[in-house]
This record gives C-alpha cells, structure tokens and sequence, in this order.
C-alpha cells in the first residue's frame, strides 16, 4: 500500500479534468512518479432522494485488449473501434508497438485505431515494454513476446512485480520459447525469445499443454491467443479453473478474427486457421456499467447505461441478474440498459458465487454495505492476489465505515449496519475506488483517497458518474506527494 496523508469525503463536487495525452502520437497514459494527493467523495445534489439520468461508459478493457493482440498478429489490417480508455489499454498499445506494430490512433475523440502492420516476428533485436500496472497486458504479451527471435524484456511497476506470472511461464517455456527470470521466482520481470518455438508448418504437430487454474484464466486465453501461429494447440483444463467464462470471451474475440477454436469444460482447443485482418467493434464494459447500475441500486431511481448488450461475451453482463435478486428491475433496450429500484423497494443480499465475475466483488460489496440483510460472496479466494488484496483490503475498509464483516478463504460475509463517515483506502486498485466512493451515496462524510487510480481503466469516471446522474463531487488536493510503493502487509 501506498503511505498517504491525505483524505477524502463523500459527496460528488468540481471534477477534474481527464489526464491529458503524453504525446500527440501516444494513447493518454495517465500515471507519473508524482502526483497531487486528493480525497474525493460524492453524493446526490440537495433536494434529490433518487437518481435519475444516463452513464456513458468506455468500451470493454477485457475485449479491447484481446481484439488488439489478435489484430497485432493478423495478416493484413484491422480496424478497432470502441476500444477501452485507460491505462491497461495505452500499456497495450504501448507494448505492441515496442515489438514491432505499427499502429495509427485517432485523436478526435474517438476511441478507435488501425493496426497497419502486426508485431516483427522474426526480428532478432532486443526490445522493452513496462506494463506498469497492466496484469492482463503482461500476461498477455510473454505470450507473444514468445514468437519473437529477439529478447523481449517485460517490466512493471511495483505492484504488477508482486502479482503471480508462474502459468504463463510454465505453458510459455512448454512451447518451446525461452523465458528467463531476472527478479522474485515466477514474477516480473521476465526476459522472453522464441528460443526451440516453432511457428506454424504443414508438418507442424498439434502441441497438448496442461494448465493450473488456480490463480487467473488469463495464462490459458494468453496461450489460446498465440496458438493459431504455432500450428494450434490443445489445453487441458483444470476442475479448478477460475474465471473460465473469460476463455469463452478469448474464443470469441479470437474467431472474429479468423481462429478456430472450442472450449469445453475440459479442453480448450484452437486449430491453425490463421488471424486475418477486420474490423472490430468493441462492446461497452460492462465491468464500468456496474458502478453506476450500483448507484441505482444504493440510492433508488432509474440509472441508463448506454452502449452495453445484453447477448455479451463479457461474464459480467450477468451482473444485472444478481442485481435483480436483490430488489432491483432491469430492462435492456436498442442501446443499452436501465437498472431502477422504486421506492419502498426493499435491496436485499443474496448468497451468491461470484468467481466467474471476480472483478465486480468491491462492487456487490458496498451494494450489500447498504442492504437490509446480510450478503455471502463465494469462489473468490484468487482475488486476493489482483491490484490488491481485494478480499482482505475491501474488508478492512467496509469494516471502517461501520459494516460487519467475516473474510472466508473464498469470499466475504456482509452484515449491514449504520454507516459512519470514514477516509478509505483505495490500495492502488481502480475497482476498490470506484466502488467505495459509492458508499458516499448513503452516507455523507464518506470519501477515497487517490481518486486518480481510476485512470486504469475508466479515467473519466468520476465526471461520468457526475454529469450522467447529477452528482455531486468534492475534490480537495492536499499537496504533492511522491508515490511510494511499500510491500504489502
């Protein structure tokens, strides 16, 4: 955790404005080694005792950064449209150019770019790429810095350095490529070259790879994503695989651009079918969209979320059924979806496994923060090893604002209680902080240090959340203050 002497409240006042691009030919990376400390908080402007209005959200980062390293080895161009926003995608985007993409960016507003030319298989140079705290995108380029002749260094913050890489070393190395460890076993960073790996041949073999699922899907649809290059690959799957519906996702995103490949739940299999060039149009993220189907949820009213589907690939798009269990409609429309809880509704818990939609825990958290009985989340044991240690870190600031609160190898028992004002820790992670602010929505005083972490990947989330359903933000800088990476406790 970072040490931090500043706080934040909890009600919504004068946004910030988006961080702006570092150059004009680079996608807007939004972290620096210092920045202005800042506590921020939001609630409903005076007179309002429910919300009302629509959140535009970006486009999927899980999508965004699969459809980019698809394109990054498709033959011929490919188009992207819609893509994510924050700072896992520029790291992306970064980190495919560093191997030898070339790829052209729009800057009038619109999210969306061409892939001129893929990654430079057979180029023998040395390369870097910094990750900084982009998990998927590290995970995702070992990958494909394994197809590489030259030595690709892979790098990342502090923080990305403490999170597990050890299965996509494993089912790298099992290819064939050659990974070198320069720090802490199994972790960032990593030296990767193509080494005995041989590229797809009309006598190529069909490799078979086992792979451990305890910890991320990511190593699997990292090694799915490379297969068509290698002559196709067939992976044994764990009964344990977490987050499997995110292979389901790979496998889409995959055939989009040409690939063949079944998912089963035993299996995944992908043939030699090679990636060619498309365009591709990225989904909203519905990972973005519960925040604000949250608000509806916490507060009372009729929240629109614009550009989300409900035929998704995205696991998280059943988050709006758990959302129903509780109390709340929901109905989808053209182009989005409206979540609303009336008034007098009652928002209940519920007893729910959520291992194949990990990433909204923090925000079923703060919902059954605020609800009129207990909640028990399960199958989450593994995201203690995400951005932070989103069970014990969530606890212990629930626990600050007043909520009983038992962690479980697996998940969290939440027994609501009256909320007290608080200062809360946001441990670096963009989902804890766009989740606990939402606290501020029930009780005043509520707020979040380091707002800016957002920038990951929604960085105009706070003016989003403001502007779309007439909140209000409180911003307070407390002065500069160099950021300091401490090993986790």
């Amino acid at each position: 955790m970072r040490a931090s002497s500043c706080s934040a409240v909890a009600s919504w006042h004068a946004a910030l404005s988006p961080p702006s691009p570092e150059s004009p030919d680079t996608w807007p990376l939004a972290r620096s080694s210092q920045r202005e400390q800042r506590r921020r908080a939001a609630q409903p402007r005076s007179g309002h005792s429910s919300l009302s209005g629509t959140v535009a959200i970006p486009g999927s980062k899980s999508l965004s950064n699969r459809a980019l390293v698809c394109a990054a080895l498709s033959t011929g161009e490919s188009t992207l449209r819609g893509l994510a926003s924050g700072d896992d995608t520029a790291r992306m985007v970064a980190g495919l150019r560093a191997l030898g993409a070339v790829i052209e960016q729009h800057h009038d507003g619109a999210a969306d770019l061409v892939m001129r030319r893929g990654i430079a298989l057979a180029d023998a140079s040395a390369c870097s790429v910094h990750a900084a705290l982009a998990g998927t995108t590290s995970r995702f380029l070992v990958a494909v810095a394994a197809l590489r002749v030259g030595r690709t260094t892979i790098d990342g913050d502090v923080g990305l350095r403490r999170r597990p890489m050890g299965d996509v070393i494993r089912l790298a190395r099992a290819l064939g490529a050659e990974v070198e460890e320069l720090g802490a076993p199994e972790c960032l960073p990593l030296a990767v070259s193509r080494g005995r790996l041989q590229l797809a041949s009309a006598d190529a073999t069909q490799l078979v790879l086992t792979a451990q699922g305890g910890v991320s899907s990511q190593f699997v649809s990292a090694t799915m994503m490379i297969a068509p290059l290698v002559g196709g690959v067939v992976v044994d799957l764990p009964p344990d695989m977490v987050s499997r519906d995110y292979l389901h996702m790979t496998a889409v995103v995959m055939r989009a651009f040409g690939a063949e490949v079944d998912v089963s739940d035993a299996q995944v299999r992908v043939g030699s079918a090679p990636y060619v060039g498309t365009t591709y149009d990225v989904d909203g993220d519905w990972s973005s969209a519960s925040y604000p189907f949250a608000a509806a949820a916490i507060v009372g009213g009729d929240v629109r979320v614009a550009g989300v589907r409900r035929e998704s690939a995205q696991p998280e798009a059943r988050f709006v059924q758990v959302l129903q269990s509780m109390g709340c409609a929901v109905r989808f429309d053209a182009d989005g979806a409206v979540v609303s809880r009336a008034s007098g509704q009652p928002l209940g818990g519920v007893d729910i496994d959520m291992g194949q939609m990990s990433d909204l825990v923090p925000t079923l958290a703060v919902i059954a923060a605020c609800a009129e009985s207990p909640t028990i989340i399960r199958g989450v044991g593994f995201i203690r090893a995400k951005e932070s240690d989103r069970i014990g870190d969530l606890a212990k600031q629930l626990r600050a604002v007043g909520t009983e609160v038992q962690e479980k190898p697996d998940g969290l028992h939440i027994v609501p209680r009256p909320l007290h004002a608080a200062v809360l820790d946001t441990h670096d992670d963009h989902r804890l902080a766009m989740s606990l602010a939402l606290l501020g929505l029930r009780c005043d005083g509520v707020a979040v240090r380091d707002p800016e972490v957002v920038a990951k990947s929604w960085p105009n989330y706070w003016q989003a959340m403001a502007s779309g359903l007439g909140l209000e933000l409180r911003d307070e800088p407390t002065g500069a203050e160099p950021i300091r990476d401490e090993p986790r406790r």
